[in-house]
């Protein structure tokens, strides 16, 4: 089996849409924020800042010779009464969660009907009534955006890597 420790660094676009960005080193995260490669998941922004993030520490090894660790039974002691103590999944565990997470997001996208570049029209007509309302999704300027929001329409970017259809 083969594991790899990942960085994962808080960041951020100039919009302030805040999202996390996982690389196998600091010097990978520069490289592909040089590329442009890493953009914010909701606007698409290339804008991409890394904020200041608590950093992960393992020391339990540093509690090896130190007092013994708390068994279950000692520890379930502190959850208030009527509650389960609930055990944070494993690394690998988090890792099939977030797969499956987005095996489901891709099914619900490849469930809808790409319109393209009639996106906003498609979007105004369902709003208005004159066509019956679908899932839709395709492609529309920012302006065109703005302006779906300012007449109430709601509206999601669905990123790159959530839409298999523009993966190709």
């Amino acid at each position: 089996m083969l594991t790899m420790a990942l960085k994962v660094f808080d960041l951020s676009c100039e919009h302030d849409h805040v999202f996390e960005g996982w690389f196998s080193s600091r010097d990978s995260f520069q490289d592909q924020l040089a590329q442009g490669l890493v953009r914010c998941p909701v606007c698409h922004s290339d804008q991409i800042t890394r904020r200041v993030s608590a950093p992960h520490l393992n020391v339990s090894h540093l509690r090896a010779g130190s007092a013994p660790r708390a068994e279950p039974a000692a520890r379930s002691e502190s959850v208030p009464q009527g509650r389960a103590a609930v055990a944070a999944p494993s690394g690998d565990q988090l890792a099939r969660l977030q797969a499956e997470v987005l095996r489901q997001i891709r099914r619900i996208v490849r469930q809808t009907d790409d319109v393209g570049s009639r996106f906003a029209d498609e979007a105004r007509r369902m709003h208005n009534g004159e066509i019956e309302e679908r899932p839709i999704r395709g492609q529309a300027s920012l302006q065109e955006c703005r302006d779906l929001v300012d007449e109430g329409i709601s509206i999601m970017p669905i990123p790159d890597i959530l839409d298999d259809d523009r993966l190709q």
